[in-house]
């Protein structure tokens, strides 16, 4: 029988587990924070783009979505709020992969694998995302270590 996940306790006492942890931490929460960062560098365009896609308030979402990626980026990167950061990175990059990165109904060859590469991106730093998410409520090293929960 498999052990009950809520007895095994989450060990980062093994040799640079937490170094690990980290650096791991570190470039997925860098990477989104880069990512929103862009969201306000390329406002127009992306918004315009948001609109092509159909989504209500375009230049809001654009917004909206660059200080979720931000916010939840860095959150992650210094271990502060981690249920709050990751559940809405999960959340965000979940929705964003089905609504912008519609692959399935491209005719272009080229449009179609550009869309398919976003909506796997998205999907697996929802992944990531989920993963931090499980472990949100332990402490982490190296960690600020604020946090609701």
């Amino acid at each position: 029988m498999l052990a009950d996940f809520a007895t095994l306790p989450l060990q980062f006492d093994t040799p640079l587990a937490g170094e690990l942890s980290l650096l791991g931490r570190i470039l997925f929460g860098a990477t989104l924070a880069f990512m929103g960062l862009n969201h306000f560098a390329d406002l127009e365009t992306m918004a315009g783009y948001g609109e092509f896609k159909g989504l209500p308030a375009p230049r809001f979402s654009v917004i909206a979505s660059g200080a979720v990626l931000a916010l939840g980026g860095l959150a992650v990167a210094a271990g502060a709020f981690p249920v709050l950061a990751a559940g809405s990175l999960a959340f965000f990059l979940l929705v964003s992969a089905v609504t912008m990165h519609d692959f399935w109904s491209m005719d272009d060859p080229e449009e179609k694998q550009n869309e398919m590469t976003g909506f796997l991106k998205n999907v697996y730093g929802a992944g990531a995302a989920l993963a931090l998410l499980a472990v949100g409520g332990t402490a982490w090293p190296y960690a600020v270590g604020v946090g609701l929960f």
